[in-house]
């Protein structure tokens, strides 16, 4: 049953599974280690070793499906592993969706925070920060709000660090309102209606982040009573899977934890 005799199908899954490899491990040279990244390894090793090993693997994989216990077992597994690439190709359709859910009005925008090295935006915040900048100078009567909170690693709050390079780039910073406590999501989301609140806003905000990451914002802003449309960034091209996978991860623990 799990024996694949055909040299050319094993060496395809082998380069394909090792191409994945690739991606799921290059976040860890650059000091990028996440959810996405652990999880996209181990399925890539699995799938390497299903392929290139297939003999071996396969004279297991069978005497398991012989015995009782290991039958049911792998039937659950098959189960899952199939349910889990279907999960994530719907997820994939409403996230590629969000991401192109350009603003239709002038709304306050918000920009959530990304990691800051050495006082500075990294790669990831600094392409959030130039898409921002583009929509900001199309549209000079809109606030801002730059969301984001000092982690233990960060000499200054990502809400300052954005504060800084945005008006170092000609925004005027009386347009900028920062949330600098938060750590989450949920609570840019929160803190940012706050703002909107206390200023008397339009609960309607243009949500500024990478592209993977507008779906699972967006369903967080809406659940606590915002409107969304969506500004996004570029993600560098070899950190789209490893963030990608993390973000059904995220999108799967919001659903069933709220």
């Amino acid at each position: 049953m799990f024996v694949i005799s055909q040299v050319w199908v094993r060496l395809l899954g082998t380069v394909l599974f090792s191409a994945g490899l690739v991606f799921f491990a290059c976040p860890f040279l650059v000091g990028i280690h996440h959810a996405g990244c652990i999880f996209g390894t181990v399925i890539s090793v699995m799938g390497i070793l299903f392929f290139a090993l297939n003999p071996a693997v396969s004279g297991i994989l069978q005497k398991i499906w012989e015995n009782g216990f290991g039958h049911f077992v792998l039937c659950i597994l098959m189960g899952v592993l199939g349910f889990g690439a279907v999960l994530g190709a719907v997820l994939s359709v409403f996230m590629i969706i969000s991401a192109d859910d350009k603003p239709k009005t002038e709304n306050t925008v918000v920009i959530l925070g990304c990691k800051v090295r050495s006082g500075a935006p990294s790669l990831m915040l600094k392409k959030r920060l130039d898409s921002a900048l583009n929509y900001l100078n199309q549209h000079p009567d809109v606030p801002v709000i730059v969301c984001g909170g000092q982690g233990e690693d960060e000499s200054i709050t990502e809400a300052e660090c954005m504060f800084q390079y945005l008006t170092a780039h000609g925004i005027d910073e009386a347009r900028i309102y920062r949330d600098d406590t938060s750590t989450s999501t949920l609570e840019n989301m929160q803190n940012a209606k706050a703002i909107i609140t206390e200023q008397e806003w339009l609960p309607e905000i243009t949500i500024v982040t990478d592209a993977y990451h507008q779906y699972r914002s967006a369903r967080i802003a809406h659940s606590i009573g915002l409107k969304t449309d969506a500004v996004s960034a570029k993600t560098s091209w070899y950190l789209v899977p490893s963030y990608w996978v993390r973000e059904w991860l995220g999108i799967c623990y919001q659903f069933v934890f709220g």
